[in-house]
C-alpha cells in the first residue's frame, strides 16, 4: 500500500519524508564536489587508490581482515557465494523476510534457496529451525541481519562449523551492528554489504563490499570481480565484471568519517520513538536482543491495524514504508520453489503487520515529534 501522487506531492511540500539525502548533500555540498573533483583530476577512474583505501578502512571498521569493493550489494552476495563454490547442486538456507536480492543472488549461482521462519520479536532468522532443513546438499547458511540488528550468530556458527557449511552474512541493512561485541561481517566466512543510497553507509549511486578475514577467499574475490584475472588479459578462472568505481569509493570513504556520529543520531531518533510510542494502542516497538547493538537502519513497528495507520499518516503528509509487504516465498517469480501460504507462518503474519517510520540521521526532531503525535492520534481516536 503506497501513497498516491497527490499525497507524494504533499509530502514533498512540507511533509515528513521517509528518507531524504538532500539535507546532508546541501550541508556538505562543497566537500562532496571537492572529493569528486579530486577523483576526476587523478587520471584513474577504475580500481585505483580510492577503492583500495576505502576497502582497507571499511574492513577495519568491520574488524575484518580484508574488503573487496564490488558494484552492488547483490553482487557482494553473489560473488561471496561463488567464492565458496556454491552452484546448481547446492542449497542455501536463508529467510523469506528479506529483499528479493538475497534470493536473486542465490539463484544466480544456480543453487536453491531453502527458507526458515523468523523470530516474531526481532524479525530475524530463527536459528533453532535451521537443523530441520539441513540436507546433504546444504552448502551455505545465509543469515540476513535486518533493520540494523544482527542474527543470533553463535548457535548458527556452531551448526555451520560442525558440518563444514559456509556462512555468508547479508549485512545490507546492518553496517556497524554488533553481536556480543563482534561486528556483523566479521563472524562468518564473508560478509556482504550494500552501499545503496538509503543504507546506513550509503553511496551517491550503487556499490557493495565483501568482507572476509580468510586470505584464500580474499584472493578469489578479487579475481571473481575482475573477469577471473589476477593480471592483465589473462583469466585464471571464469569471472565477472563487478567493480566499485573510484568516485563512489571516494565518496563512501568521505562518508565513513562521520558514520559513528550518524549511527549515534539514528539511536537518538529511535530512543525518541521509543519514549513517545511506548504503551500506545496495540503497537509493538523494535526489540533489541541482550548483548546486541542495534543501528536502526529501520524503525519498524507492528500493529494489527497497519493499513489504516499507514493511510492515517499519509493523510497527514507522513511517508512510511512496508519492508516487506510480500515475503519472497509467496512471490510469483519464486513460485517454482514450491512454497505455499502457511509455510512460514511468522514471516507471513509479520508481512501483514509491520510498518517502518521515517528515520535517517538528519531527520529533524520536530518531524519525529510530528510522527509520534500522528501515530498517537490514530490510536486515541
Amino acid at each position: 500500500m503506497g501513497a498516491s501522487m497527490a499525497e507524494n506531492q504533499r509530502m514533498m511540500a512540507g511533509g515528513v519524508r521517509y528518507w531524504d539525502y538532500l539535507p546532508d548533500y546541501h550541508r556538505q555540498r562543497e566537500e562532496i564536489l571537492s572529493v569528486i573533483d579530486g577523483v576526476f583530476g587523478s587520471g584513474r577512474l577504475i580500481l585505483g587508490n580510492r577503492v583500495a583505501d576505502f576497502e582497507k578502512r571499511f574492513a577495519a571498521f568491520c574488524n575484518a581482515g580484508y574488503g573487496v569493493g564490488v558494484n552492488s550489494g547483490t553482487d557482494a552476495l553473489f560473488l561471496a557465494l561463488k567464492a565458496l563454490d556454491v552452484g546448481p547442486d547446492h542449497e542455501v538456507i536463508t529467510v523469506a523476510n528479506t529483499a528479493v536480492p538475497t534470493v536473486a543472488a542465490i539463484r544466480a549461482t544456480g543453487a536453491r534457496p531453502v527458507f526458515v521462519d523468523v523470530q516474531q520479536d526481532t524479525f530475524l532468522m530463527d536459528v533453532a529451525k535451521i537443523e530441520a532443513v539441513l540436507t546433504p546438499r546444504t552448502r551455505c547458511i545465509l543469515p540476513v541481519h535486518l533493520c540494523g540488528q544482527s542474527v543470533d550468530m553463535a548457535p548458527l556458527l556452531e551448526i555451520a562449523r560442525s558440518r563444514g557449511i559456509g556462512v555468508v552474512e547479508d549485512c545490507a541493512q546492518a553496517a556497524g551492528a554488533l553481536y556480543r561485541g563482534e561486528n556483523v561481517g566479521s563472524m562468518g566466512d564473508m560478509g556482504a554489504f550494500s552501499f545503496y543510497p538509503t543504507k546506513i553507509l550509503g553511496a551517491f549511486g550503487d556499490g557493495g563490499m565483501v568482507t572476509t578475514s580468510r586470505d584464500d577467499l580474499y584472493r578469489r574475490l578479487r579475481r571473481l570481480r575482475f573477469y577471473g584475472m589476477e593480471g592483465s588479459y589473462y583469466a585464471e578462472e571464469e569471472g565477472y565484471n563487478s567493480r566499485l568505481d573510484e568516485v563512489q569509493a571516494a565518496l563512501l570513504d568521505f562518508r565513513l568519517q562521520t558514520l559513528e556520529s550518524e549511527m549515534l543520531a539514528r539511536s537518538a531518533l529511535a530512543d525518541a520513538y521509543h519514549r513517545g510510542l511506548a504503551g500506545v494502542g496495540d503497537l509493538t516497538l523494535p526489540v533489541v536482543g541482550e548483548g546486541y547493538t542495534h543501528r536502526y537502519y529501520l524503525y519498524t513497528i507492528r500493529t494489527g491495524r497497519r493499513d489504516r495507520l499507514m493511510a492515517h499518516l499519509a493523510e497527514r503528509g507522513i511517508e512510511t514504508r512496508i519492508n516487506y509487504p510480500t515475503p519472497v516465498h509467496l512471490m510469483r517469480g519464486y513460485a517454482f520453489l514450491g512454497y505455499r501460504q502457511g509455510a512460514l507462518p511468522v514471516t507471513e503474519r509479520l508481512a501483514a503487520e509491520i510498518l517502518s517510520l521515517p528515520l535517517y540521521p538528519s531527520l529533524p526532531a520536530d518531524d519525529v515529534a510530528r510522527v509520534i503525535e500522528a501515530v498517537r492520534s490514530f490510536f486515541e481516536a
